[in-house]
């Protein structure tokens, strides 16, 4: 139980935090594979963003920035359904446990558009690009 208040508590920074993009941990694997489009935007000339990567990123950033909202919007919803559960007393355990699972699969889905998000923008840099954002990046 203490797990899942836990978690929960990471969805609700997770969800203040979609606006920022800090850099990632040195112990990421993953997040040390793809590249923030706030890094790829700062080096655009170090790398020799064309215009038209360049307009293909930014495109891809606005309809990543159009679903956030969304789910952002779906996830304040769930949040507060679980809220109201959780100032009931006595606590409807199964209906919290349930309202718990409805806002993972919010966070998940959140997680899986920023995933998309940092896929495509690599995808749209060339292997020299990708390998001179490594260096830049440290």
């Amino acid at each position: 139980m203490k797990r899942k208040f836990i978690c929960i508590g990471a969805i609700f920074l997770t969800a203040s935090c979609w606006g920022q993009a800090p850099a990632p941990p040195a112990d990421d694997p993953i997040a040390q594979t793809l590249f923030a489009p706030e890094l790829v935007m700062k080096f655009r000339q170090e790398i020799n963003l064309d215009d038209n990567q360049s307009r293909a990123i930014k495109e891809a950033i606005q309809k990543a920035q159009a679903k956030f909202l969304d789910l952002q919007w779906d996830m304040q919803s769930e949040q507060q359904k679980l809220v109201q559960l959780l100032k009931a007393q006595p606590i409807d355990e199964g209906a919290a446990l349930s309202q718990v699972d409805r806002l993972l699969n919010q966070e998940h889905e959140v997680k899986k558009a920023q995933l998309s998000l940092l896929i495509r923008i690599k995808n749209l840099l060339s292997s020299s690009q990708q390998a001179k954002l490594n260096e830049l990046r440290h």
